[in-house]
């Protein structure tokens, strides 16, 4: 079988795969993505779909201050002993770099978070805003044949299979019985989606992750990228002096006259690995799409790159919650904008709260861990009176006017009359617990926490509800029935990775380049060390890096 032959094979379709793809194909080179999935899009598809990007254009044409000392400064602070100074400048010199060039010569239309504050917004160097972007929308129609290839969203964060953007979109849905214009914006698009699924099977109107990969996917089109599904490679070819090559599962050898790029989407279910790295790992859930098994770190390692676990998380944590379905199977929500909303409080099983819950959710599920003696499960739950689950829902239970009933039927979601009571279904501490509420609602009615200070950030307050006063985090918990949901350590990708220098190329265990082999997502050792600054801080480095290797694949130096 002669080999076939291109100047770059990509592993992997997530948001760094395809934009190694569309970088490498625009300044002229021949470009297979190779995806062991059936589909396009990886764990990108199911995401929220925010990039974290300080320093772009779109931020300076809105007043925002683009120097790089701020973020770098806020990054110091945030990350200590794990600042790795060469990845964090080269990212955020070629971050906004990445959005200019998608933005202004591919398919890939982003919109500016300019009201997005990071995480840890009280610390030096802080953005208060204009660091994030977010792909527009777009028409799942524009794809033609192709949209067969992407990932369909995820169940349990859609609404029948409907993408809801966070911002105005996502604040319509949960106004939409209090306010004429959100319940008009809610009906057009219902309606809209149900066209969509009458025609064509699927949601058109593409949001969030899957408005990236959609984006992606028509610019590595335009580009003339070829790629194939249902692909796997069995070994990376090294037969001089470079990486020049891979092997499938089939035999075929195909060559690549200016390297390889690796973005296969972490290890999140590599059992092995995951086993040797994570904390409380019986415990824990992933989010990430089935086919993150690992494949580019143990691709890479067999040729002697040095896989990196020194980071202080091994993954962008986030409480979850297990979703039963009538057919016995199980699906995962993700706690991302139900914690900091006014009248809910996480507890641990002895009745206590553990942590500030509207700080990021990386970091609750750290305190959670932290919280949690070894010999005991890793579990909290989030309780809730009446009035809140039907303002705001909680995890898959969705807000008036969605009905609530069928998920306490199904065990999702423990009910009862009184906060002991609710505590006897949960098997938590009640004394205990009614004690923790009272205290919280003795200050909640004033719009105080004394204990963790809830609100006391702009990005706590962002995660409020800003038609709440005097505080937007803070509720007292007083209306019968309470609820609660058991939430459990999950992740949504790999932060532990390959060893790469700047230039996105992996270092081998005495840290020098392997020439012809670069690494880009959640394959790569996170340029943040573990630790969780800023919504967008997967995709932000995936994408950037992503067009790093792209970029010095084919020409030889960084963009």
């Amino acid at each position: 079988m002669t080999p076939q032959s291109y100047d770059i094979i990509i592993l992997g379709s997530g948001a760094a795969g395809l934009a190694a793809a569309v970088t490498a194909a625009s300044h002229g080179a021949k470009v297979l993505v190779l995806e062991t999935a059936p589909v396009l899009g990886g764990t990108t598809a199911w995401s929220g779909g925010w990039i974290w990007a300080p320093g772009t254009s779109l931020a300076h044409a809105a007043g925002i201050d683009t120097a790089h000392d701020g973020p770098r400064r806020y990054l110091q602070h945030v990350l200590g002993n794990h600042f790795n100074p060469e990845r964090v400048d080269a990212f955020l010199h070629a971050a906004p770099k990445m959005v200019d060039f998608f933005h202004h010569h591919t398919a890939v239309k982003f919109d500016l978070g300019a009201g997005i504050p990071d995480t840890y917004s009280h610390v030096p160097g802080a953005g208060m805003g204009g660091r994030s972007v977010i792909a527009r929308p777009y028409d799942g129609r524009k794809l033609k044949r192709d949209i067969s290839l992407l990932r369909l969203p995820l169940r349990e964060t859609t609404f029948h299979g409907m993408t809801i953007q966070a911002g105005t979109d996502l604040r319509s849905f949960m106004t939409m019985t209090r306010n004429a214009r959100s319940f008009l914006h809610v009906t057009g698009r219902v309606l809209r989606h149900a066209r969509d699924l009458a025609l064509h099977g699927r949601g058109m109107d593409l949001r969030n992750g899957a408005a990236l990969a959609a984006r992606l996917m028509r610019s590595a089109l335009d580009l003339g990228v070829e790629w194939r599904v249902n692909t796997t490679v069995t070994a990376l070819l090294r037969r001089k002096s470079a990486v020049d090559g891979v092997q499938l599962a089939c035999g075929q050898i195909i060559t690549a006259r200016k390297g390889v790029i690796l973005a296969t989407g972490g290890y999140d279910h590599d059992t092995a690995r995951r086993a040797q790295t994570f904390p409380r790992n019986d415990s824990h859930d992933s989010l990430s799409v089935p086919s993150a098994q690992g494949g580019g770190a143990a691709l890479a390692t067999a040729l002697g790159a040095q896989f990196d676990q020194s980071t202080a998380a091994p993954a962008a944590l986030c409480p979850v919650s297990q979703v039963p379905y009538p057919n016995g199977a199980h699906g995962l929500f993700p706690h991302i904008i139900d914690r900091g909303k006014p009248g809910v409080i996480g507890v641990l099983a002895n009745g206590r709260r553990f942590c500030n819950e509207g700080l990021g959710y990386h970091d609750y599920v750290t305190a959670l861990l932290d919280a949690t003696p070894p010999d005991q499960p890793a579990q909290s739950w989030l309780v809730c009176d009446h009035r809140f689950l039907r303002r705001y829902g909680l995890g898959i239970v969705r807000p008036a006017p969605v009905p609530w009933a069928q998920w306490q039927k199904r065990g999702y979601l423990n009910t009862a009359d009184t906060v002991q009571g609710l505590a006897r279904a949960c098997g938590i501490d009640a004394a205990a617990l009614a004690r923790t509420i009272a205290h919280w609602n003795t200050h909640a009615e004033r719009g105080h926490d004394p204990e963790f200070g809830r609100g006391a950030t702009p990005y706590m307050r962002l995660q409020g509800d800003p038609d709440h006063g005097p505080n937007p985090c803070v509720a007292p918990i007083a209306k019968p029935p309470f609820h609660a949901v058991r939430v459990t350590p999950g992740s949504f990708g790999t932060f532990a990775g390959l060893a790469c220098d700047g230039a996105a190329r992996v270092l081998d265990i005495a840290g020098a380049p392997i020439a012809g082999l670069y690494c880009a997502g959640a394959d790569a050792a996170s340029p943040f060390g573990g630790f969780y600054p800023a919504g967008g801080i997967n995709l932000g480095p995936a994408m950037t890096f992503g067009f790093v290797a792209g970029h010095h694949a084919t020409k030889g130096e960084r963009p």
